[in-house]
């Protein structure tokens, strides 16, 4: 399901959720950046409201990523072990995930590779 797009001059911006029983892959495509960021901090926050309490964050199709994007994911690193649910992130392509390693934060973000995340009927695991 497409949550939301955004076809602003030069950028490009959709938001797809695939939700399993009791958690969920939240899939941005596009930049994320000042303009598109809040809307996936909000769409998480809205899925942690109604009881999911495992959340993807699936980086592999996002083209472009920015400060707020870093910020926003450390915040969600930080949401979930505050709040009690799990929080794993999808690798980005190699130049999205050279951002997080040039800003020295790779280590804080609980990174998987996309194998390390099975979707059985109960939901995703990850190890």
């Amino acid at each position: 399901m497409s949550a939301t797009q955004d076809h602003a001059v030069g950028s490009y911006f959709d938001l797809d959720v695939e939700p399993e029983r009791d958690a969920v892959r939240v899939r941005p495509s596009g930049e994320v950046d000042l303009a598109t960021a809040g809307r996936i901090g909000t769409q998480v926050e809205e899925l942690v409201s109604v009881g999911f309490t495992r959340i993807v964050v699936d980086l592999r199709a996002v083209t472009f990523l920015d400060s707020t994007g870093i910020r926003l994911l450390l915040e969600l690193a930080q949401s979930a072990r505050c709040g009690g649910w799990q929080l794993a992130v999808i690798e980005g392509p190699p130049d999205v995930q050279r951002v997080f390693e040039i800003a020295g934060v790779a280590s804080m973000l609980p990174f998987v590779e996309a194998t390390a995340v099975r979707w059985p009927r109960g939901g995703p695991q990850w190890h």
